[in-house]
């Protein structure tokens, strides 16, 4: 097998992904030619401010971070223009029945720009064809506590790597490995908007980020009735979607958070802790 020409990291901003940064950046792991970052455009604030910290920190390992972005996706989904990427958004329909939306946000927003900076930077934009012996090499932040979410590629130009697994990590040991790098504040990566959030997130941003709660009540009133291009287009939805599994609006919602675990999965590219739901539709107009 040919080496690979190129090594990156798919960089979430993360606990797991933050820490195989730092392992490159102290020459524990191999080191990457990019630390990639698919920009959603609606992350919550802290992650991004930790973000331009990684940028300060790479830059001095000689590492680029890279932000790579398909469109806004809060900005998209309001957009009667714009093709909607579904979101796993809450369904009530009209007799009451209850489902959710399919999640194509993920492939949409996360992995498909990832890929198209790999292939550009293999010097083979899309459409052109990636020669077999051309690849480079992922390396992407699953633990061993996560080992059941680790795949293999979908495309021939990149092959999944598992730095943690290797090590034998766990994400308590990347939780320990960063609080002594003081970075014990690394946030999860996920959208604000995102419905998989437990009412512990909710109710944190409530109190701490009052105009990102804002933007999710308003987010959750405006997608009640589907995504605004089929509206537009006249297919709109029999029934109505919600971001919280309550199915009432996010601000009615009587919030009952626990405490988290220590090694409860945040999301990434490729690492969603959430597994694929069955699309319960409840109407035409849910998915573009």
């Amino acid at each position: 097998m040919n080496a690979p020409g190129h090594r990156y990291l798919s960089l979430g901003a993360g606990v797991q992904s933050t820490t195989l940064l730092l392992l490159a950046a102290q020459g524990t792991i191999p080191g990457f030619d990019a630390a990639i970052f698919a920009d959603t455009s609606w992350e919550p604030a802290a992650v991004y401010r930790h973000l331009d910290r990684l940028t300060g920190i790479a830059r001095s390992a000689g590492v680029e971070v890279v932000r790579v972005s398909t469109g806004d996706i809060r900005a998209d989904a309001l957009d009667p223009k714009h093709r909607f990427a579904s979101m796993p958004l809450f369904t009530l329909g009209p007799n009451g029945e209850r489902g959710m939306a399919r999640r194509q946000c993920t492939g949409e927003y996360k992995i498909k720009p990832i890929k198209a900076e790999v292939r550009r930077r293999l010097g083979y934009p899309h459409p052109t064809r990636v020669p077999a012996d051309v690849w480079a090499q992922m390396a992407i932040g699953i633990s061993v506590d996560e080992i059941g979410r680790a795949r293999d590629s979908d495309v021939g130009y990149m092959r999944n790597v598992h730095p943690l697994l290797d090590l034998g990590w766990r994400r308590t040991d990347c939780l320990r490995f960063l609080a002594e790098q003081g970075l014990g504040d690394t946030p999860k990566s996920s959208c604000v908007g995102c419905p998989f959030h437990d009412d512990s997130f909710w109710a944190d941003l409530k109190a701490h980020s009052p105009a990102e709660w804002a933007a999710a009540v308003a987010f959750d009133r405006a997608i009640r009735n589907g995504s605004a291009k089929a509206n537009a287009d006249g297919h709109p939805l029999r029934g109505q979607f919600f971001l919280h599994r309550a199915r009432v609006p996010l601000d009615e919602v009587v919030l009952r958070p626990r405490p988290r675990p220590a090694d409860a999965p945040g999301c990434g590219p490729w690492t969603c802790p959430h597994n694929a739901t069955t699309p319960v539709a409840a109407g035409r107009g849910e998915v573009a």
